[in-house]
């Protein structure tokens, strides 16, 4: 599941595309006695703003400045039945890395089990496809693949501005995560906004709280929940009310923030399917390289 173009625009866009499932509480719900809230001086809206602008400016920053790392991703989906319960669970786990200034994802198990010799060659035997396309890429080819992605960035950058003017914003107080400071901070939908762009048109359908490091001013976590249902296209989607999503970032070499989990619930019908699921998305071994990534095949144990 990738995480990127952005910490906040990720969060919007894979609700918007078909994630929910039980009605919760209030993300911006007053804060009860021992939650570790704290009282301060609080900061006007505009402040406020001005915050969430530059810790989105950042964290755009902070997508270029993963491609520094190679990380493990794992992934697993639970379906849900009518009531609720797990029906059915099954794991991916991703290495990701760089490939040619692309990011890209090698399954190296499933369900927990590293992959059979036959899956694992099928796998190298993709990545290695990836490769020689890279190798052969024009300069041109190239130069257009990156324009593209900086295209995708500054669209992200319109996006967040759209997110700053679509909410109203109140001041929550501060909490301590993981041993340091961080803002508090509510968003309900403003009345009366027009979108101005055509993604920002699921904007007030959401509200969420997002907390923000002091020191860094970059998110750290974020929990944004569906208060309407939404559509996507005639029949692609929909996304009934109480969807969920809460995704959290973690501090990395003291230089850059960089994705920890992703909770998702999702209860929604595509293409007239109905969907009842919950995801959890996790990351972890980060290690930085200043090198091109040199793919080597990984050893796997086949139990047949």
């Amino acid at each position: 599941m990738a995480v990127r173009h952005g910490f906040v625009v990720a969060v919007f866009l894979a609700l918007g595309l078909a994630r929910g499932q039980q009605p919760h509480s209030h993300p911006s719900d007053a804060a009860p006695p021992g939650s570790g809230v704290e009282a301060v001086p609080t900061p006007s809206e505009d402040q406020i703003r001005d915050l969430i602008r530059r810790a989105a400016d950042r964290d755009l920053e902070n997508d270029k400045r993963q491609r520094d790392y190679t990380y493990i991703e794992r992934e697993q989906e639970n379906k849900l039945d009518g009531k609720g319960q797990v029906a059915s669970t099954e794991s991916k786990t991703h290495e990701v890395m760089e490939l040619y200034g692309e990011q890209v994802e090698r399954l190296i198990a499933k369900d927990d089990k590293p992959l059979s010799s036959k899956d694992a060659a099928k796998e190298e035997a993709r990545i290695q496809k990836l490769i020689d396309a890279r190798k052969n890429e024009s300069e041109d080819e190239r130069r257009k693949r990156l324009e593209k992605e900086e295209k995708d960035r500054e669209q992200a950058r319109e996006f967040v501005k759209e997110i700053t003017d679509a909410y109203n914003f109140r001041f929550a107080g501060m909490e301590r995560l993981e041993g340091r400071e961080v803002y508090v901070i509510d968003a309900d939908p403003r009345p009366g906004y027009e979108p101005r762009r055509r993604e920002a048109k699921l904007l007030p359908k959401f509200r969420f709280r997002v907390w923000i490091d002091q020191a860094d001013e970059e998110w750290v976590k974020l929990d944004a929940q569906c208060i309407d249902t939404v559509s996507v296209g005639w029949f692609i989607a929909r996304v009934h009310k109480g969807s969920r999503v809460l995704i959290e970032q973690t501090r990395v070499n003291d230089e850059v923030w960089l994705p920890k989990s992703i909770a998702l619930k999702l209860d929604a019908r595509i293409l007239l399917k109905g969907v009842n699921l919950d995801e959890a998305v996790s990351y972890r071994d980060y290690k930085k390289f200043r090198a091109a990534t040199k793919i080597v095949p990984a050893a796997a144990d086949d139990p047949h």
